[in-house]
């Protein structure tokens, strides 16, 4: 089955703000974007350039979770004209990381059945946790293995920056 993402109802309007967050609430509903309570914010995304940024909730919006039983999804995607970075975003202490990676992976298959990647230059995956915001060192060969695979980058933090 093929999911639409880029011209979905649950893509927000773009936005240009210099800093913005991602926010999941965590009671059922869908990941969001947010300007004026950073406390709830899960990711950070950094946009000196004010390029338009547009938010795409997955979890709960493209996917429900009744859709596809066993493959997990990411919470959402952010896009620009030529990037585009996946998003998991997580509140817990331990064992989070292989989760992300492993719901990032399943979303990056479920993009690709759809769209063609290559129409983006930068694309990125980012695994997110409120809990432990700074930088979270990934094993390299790891790393290599999920580019390889995927062509993708991956990135454990919470700080995103918008190229």
């Amino acid at each position: 089955m093929s999911w639409e993402f880029l011209a979905s109802p649950c893509k927000e309007p773009s936005r240009t703000d210099i800093e913005f967050g991602i926010c999941d609430d965590e009671n059922g509903t869908k990941a969001y974007t947010d300007i004026d309570n950073p406390i709830s914010w899960i990711a950070t995304v950094s946009n000196e350039n004010k390029k338009n940024v547009s938010f795409i909730a997955v979890d709960k919006c493209i996917l429900q979770d009744t859709d596809e039983p066993g493959r997990g999804r990411c919470d959402g995607i952010l896009v620009t004209e030529d990037q585009l970075y996946f998003v998991e975003l997580k509140n817990q202490k331990k064992s989070w990381i292989s989760d992300a990676i492993e719901q990032l992976e399943s979303t990056i298959e479920f993009f690709k059945e759809s769209h063609n990647m290559e129409d983006f230059r930068h694309k990125k995956a980012f695994a997110c946790n409120k809990k432990s915001k700074h930088f979270q060192e990934i094993d390299n060969e790891q790393n290599l293995n999920f580019f390889r695979k995927h062509k993708v980058r991956l990135d454990v933090q919470a700080d995103i920056i918008i190229l």
